[in-house]
C-alpha cells in the first residue's frame, strides 16, 4: 500500500479524535460512547501504522 493512503488514514483518525473531544458535550451519551470506541480504535490502528511505516 502507498505511504500516502496511511498518512490519510492517520490524519483522519487524529482528527476525529480531536473532533469527538472538543464536541463531547454535544453529543448524546449514548452515540458519544460509541464513537470514542470508533476513535480509540482507529487511533489505536493508526498508531499500528506508524510503527509499521518505521520499521519497514
Amino acid at each position: 500500500m502507498d505511504s500516502s493512503n496511511y498518512l490519510i488514514f492517520i490524519i483522519s483518525a487524529f482528527a476525529l479524535g480531536i473532533v469527538l473531544i472538543l464536541s463531547k458535550n454535544q453529543v448524546q451519551p449514548r452515540i458519544r460512547r460509541w464513537l470514542a470506541i470508533f476513535a480509540s480504535v482507529m487511533i489505536a490502528f493508526a498508531f499500528g501504522l506508524i510503527i509499521y511505516s518505521f520499521l519497514a
